[in-house]
């Protein structure tokens, strides 16, 4: 177990920041249950950060990973500041970002990796954490997000998906209207729609399902290179359901055996 330096700590709560996450292609997971899935992935671990208060209490989760990974013991006023947790666990993992390659983002790498799960400028990093988390719990093993929605390394995110995020494939910053018509070919595409479209039911063939975000939806330029639109019914007075419900209902129904 190593005690930080003063440049330590000013590196990782720079990594509380979304432009020093991205410019040194890491973020920080935080909580026991994310950080026991980082451990059993393929995801690159940098450091694991404990509150020197709290140490004893990880020391069976954490086994023989410091004999692999850097550990450090932080004093209080230091965890303070990298901790996002309003009851921290005191432990936190410093991830390396793993996204998918140029090469892998096209319809023929992805040929044979679906179903997938392809979000249109989700900017809830709760919601997009929750997706997650069901994505993970369906199969759907590639996701996929678009320009302009929330970074999957959001801490909000990477806590809401209870570490799911670990074993997923990961893309981002996606031109959607370039990249679904050479998927036409290869997957089934379904877009999900408030007020029109048949219920959701088994998918039978390789399917891709693109949600929009929960405020704006799908736009009609997407909507139209689907090959079929979904809508949930519903028989209450709610205006509609949450965007990881809706997600969370698709995906199931889309993965049942037919």
């Amino acid at each position: 177990m190593h005690l930080p330096s003063r440049a330590q700590v000013k590196f990782w709560t720079g990594l509380t920041a979304v432009k020093y996450r991205r410019e040194e292609g890491l973020f920080l997971a935080e909580g026991v249950k994310v950080v026991r899935e980082a451990l059993r992935s393929d995801w690159e671990i940098e450091s694991l950060l404990l509150w020197d208060e709290r140490r004893d209490r990880h020391e069976e989760l954490l086994g023989d990973a410091c004999e692999r990974i850097d550990c450090y013991a932080l004093p209080e006023k230091d965890w303070r500041r990298l901790s996002q947790d309003e009851t921290p666990e005191g432990l936190i993992a410093v991830v390396r970002t793993k996204v998918l390659s140029v090469a892998d983002v096209t319809a023929e790498g992805l040929a044979g990796r679906g179903p997938l799960l392809m979000l249109h400028r989700i900017g809830n990093p709760g919601n997009l954490g929750a997706i997650l988390r069901s994505a993970d719990w369906f199969g759907f093993s590639t996701v996929l997000l678009s320009e302009a929605s929330v970074e999957f390394t959001n801490p909000k995110t990477v806590r809401a998906s209870m570490g799911s995020l670990f074993h997923l494939r990961m893309a981002a910053d996606l031109d959607f209207p370039a990249l679904l018509p050479a998927l036409r070919a290869h997957f089934h595409l379904i877009g999900s729609h408030v007020r029109e479209g048949s219920s959701p039911r088994a998918c039978r063939r390789p399917a891709a399902l693109v949600l929009g975000s929960e405020s704006h939806g799908l736009p009609e330029p997407l909507l139209a290179l689907m090959h079929e639109r979904w809508r949930i019914p519903g028989r209450g007075r709610a205006e509609s359901l949450s965007l990881p419900q809706a997600a969370a209902i698709m995906m199931y129904e889309c993965t049942k055996a037919g």
